[in-house]
C-alpha cells in the first residue's frame, strides 16, 4: 500500500516498547519495519528499513542522542521518553528544521491525561492555589514526572509537585485546587500501559503532517 507508514520502535524490549509493537502490528495503514533496543545501531536500522516514523521509549540518559540519530537520518520522531530540558527542546527544534522532519515530544500519550492538563490550565484561572501529586511505579527513572512538569508549565506558575514511587502503580496524577471552604481535584489514572496506545497511534499517523517540533500531544488532537 502506497499510504502505509513504515514504523520503527526504539526501546522495543521495554514495557512501553512492547505495547507499542503490539499496537502498531494491529493497525491498518501502519507497518512495523523494525525493533531496536540498547546496543543496536539505530542509524543503520532506520536506513535499512526505510522507517518513516521512529517511536522512542528508552531512558532519559539516551533519549537526546536517539533523537539526533532519528532526525539526522530523515525520519520523524514520536518521543515518549521523558527527562528532556528546555535546552534539549530548543536543540530538537533546530534539528527538526535543519533536517526538514517533524518531532513530537509528549510527556503523556493518554488522551485522559491530556484532558486533565487542559482542565487544570483552565481551573488555575479561578482557583490559583494548587498542588500536584503524581504517582508512578517504582521503576520510573525520573522524578518529578514529565507529565507533572508539563502540567505545572501549562498552569503558568510555580506549582508544588509531590512524587510517589511504589509497586502496584502505573501512572496517576492529581491536581488539587484549594479555595475558600472548598477544594477541587482533577485526577487521571492509567490502569494499564494500553491506555497510552491510542495516543501513540494517533501521533504516528499525524506527525508526518506536523511542522517541526511539536511539544505535547494536545497539539495533535
Amino acid at each position: 500500500m502506497a499510504n502505509t507508514i513504515k514504523v520503527l520502535v526504539n526501546g522495543a524490549k521495554g514495557k512501553m516498547g512492547q505495547e507499542t509493537v503490539k499496537a502498531v502490528q494491529k493497525e491498518t495503514g501502519l507497518k512495523l519495519v523494525g525493533q531496536t533496543d540498547l546496543g543496536d545501531d539505530l542509524a543503520a536500522a532506520i536506513k535499512t528499513t526505510g522507517a518513516e516514523v521512529v517511536v522512542d521509549f528508552t531512558t532519559p540518559q539516551s533519549v537526546m542522542g536517539n533523537i539526533k540519530i532519528i532526525l539526522e537520518n530523515g525520519a520523524h520522531g514520536v518521543i515518549g521518553t521523558t527527562g528532556l530540558t528546555e535546552d534539549n527542546l530548543r536543540e530538537v527544534k533546530a534539528l527538526a528544521e535543519k533536517n526538514k522532519v517533524n518531532c513530537l515530544i509528549a510527556p503523556n500519550f493518554a488522551i485522559g491525561a491530556v484532558l486533565m492538563m487542559r482542565f487544570a490550565q483552565e481551573a488555575i484561572r479561578h482557583m490559583p492555589s494548587a498542588e500536584i501529586i503524581e504517582f508512578h511505579h517504582e521503576a520510573k527513572l525520573d522524578k518529578p514526572s514529565g507529565t507533572a512538569q508539563r502540567t505545572a508549565h501549562l498552569m503558568g506558575k510555580e506549582v508544588p509537585i509531590h512524587s510517589v514511587r511504589l509497586p502496584g502503580l502505573v501512572a496517576h496524577q492529581e491536581v488539587i485546587f484549594g479555595g475558600l471552604g472548598q477544594t477541587l481535584t482533577i485526577r487521571h489514572d492509567s490502569l494499564s500501559r494500553e491506555s497510552f496506545m491510542p495516543g501513540v497511534i494517533m501521533a504516528i499517523r499525524k506527525i508526518g503532517k506536523a511542522n517541526g517540533l511539536v511539544h505535547g500531544l494536545e497539539h495533535l488532537l
